[in-house]
């Protein structure tokens, strides 16, 4: 494979946090959103559920691609669910739900869990694993609590909160990735990256001052 030919990153997500976070790390992925039903996935522990929905939302975006030959694609696919008192939490089922979530977590803590799925499409190879942080939640009030539900942010977000959004100063601290709270471990995806023979740096980009156009900093290694 040249070591000229140019990287295409391809997010299956349509979270905007997880797209935030590859464009602060240089890299301007192409965003295809999955569809994936996750309502329909079972499992017994939250670090197995995160990562068959993250390998589902990979491959489903996966079968929807036509690669172009002078092109390495890249397909990315992430899931979030937090593990809090022996349950397996993901987005709230409605208000009633993220308000009875946050009595419980409140002053208390839970590991938020995200699974990672990297394809190399033409190669067909696969990386995989599960990035995970301990979340401390502040002790807020049924005010505070109120007020945020009321945001409507909870009701978006697996474990029904962000850190990186409303709901950051209702959490104390983390033991952990950051990213991984957001939805897409930086760290762990160069690990994959590499897995792959790939570098972090090949997917780096630059958008020209006043335009839309990306041209490559990195190049791929063969």
């Amino acid at each position: 494979m040249s070591d000229s030919l140019p990287l295409r990153l391809v997010l299956a997500s349509a979270s905007p946090a997880r797209r935030k976070l590859l464009q602060a790390a240089g890299i301007e992925p192409d965003v295809l959103v999955s569809g994936v039903d996750e309502s329909l996935v079972m499992a017994d522990r939250a670090e197995e559920l995160c990562l068959e929905l993250a390998r589902l939302k990979a491959q489903a975006v996966l079968t929807r691609l036509s690669p172009a030959a002078d092109q390495r694609t890249l397909v990315v696919g992430c899931d979030s669910v937090l593990a809090f008192d022996g349950e397996i939490l993901g987005k709230p089922a409605d208000p009633a739900d993220a308000t009875r979530r946050w009595q419980r977590m409140r002053g208390r803590s839970g590991v938020l869990h995200s699974g990672h799925c990297l394809i190399d499409v033409v190669a067909g190879r696969r990386a995989e694993a599960v990035a995970s942080t301990t979340v401390h939640f502040a002790d807020i009030s049924d005010d505070e609590i109120a007020t945020y539900v009321a945001s409507g942010e909870p009701l978006a977000v697996a474990g029904a909160f962000t850190i990186d959004g409303l709901g950051g100063p209702f959490v104390e601290r983390i033991e952990g990735d950051p990213g991984t709270v957001v939805g897409l471990s930086m760290p762990l995806l160069r690990r994959l990256l590499a897995e792959l023979d790939l570098r972090i740096t090949d997917l780096w980009t630059k958008v020209a001052p006043g335009g839309q156009a990306v041209e490559p900093l990195g190049n791929v290694r063969s």
